[in-house]
């Protein structure tokens, strides 16, 4: 009967259940190869001269992982090395790569498509990215504000 099915729901976000959605083609090892417009997103994040130049010359490493519910996003550059350890649909503190302390919430939000949300702490900026995922790349679109920056890593 259709009150015996089992059907699994996994919390995406702390509003929406949703089914459980594919995400084996996220966990990989991604290298930057093209970005745009993402000098003026970090500009309008309040990120600093500096540390903009610095940020616009790497070209990161990005490896994401998993292990069970527990998910790790590491990315190193000539700059800075960061990782984040999180399960999808809980929120949790972190530092950003250029110094920004913000409260992250990870979900899935379609098949191999993931949406990050970083809400600023002590007056910065909410910023959102999704990132979405294919067999030989990775395309993630952030915005603040109304700037948009497009970045796309290959597949290693």
């Amino acid at each position: 009967t259709t009150a015996d099915q089992d059907l699994s729901f996994s919390v995406v976000s702390s509003q929406h259940p949703s089914f459980i959605m594919s995400t084996d083609l996220v966990p990989g090892k991604y290298q930057l190869t093209e970005s745009e417009n993402f000098e003026n997103f970090m500009a309008a994040l309040g990120i600093g001269y500096l540390t903009r130049k610095l940020g616009n010359q790497s070209k990161p490493l990005v490896t994401i992982t998993q292990d069970g519910d527990e998910w790790s996003f590491k990315q190193e550059s000539l700059v800075k090395t960061s990782e984040a350890k999180f399960t999808m649909g809980k929120q949790f503190e972190e530092m950003t790569a250029d110094g920004r302390k913000v409260l992250t919430t990870n979900s899935v939000k379609a098949p191999n498509v993931l949406f990050q949300e970083m809400l600023g702490t002590n007056g910065g900026k909410d910023s959102f990215c999704t990132r979405e995922f294919m067999a030989e790349k990775m395309k993630c679109v952030c915005n603040v504000d109304d700037v948009v920056t497009t970045r796309w890593y290959q597949r290693q």
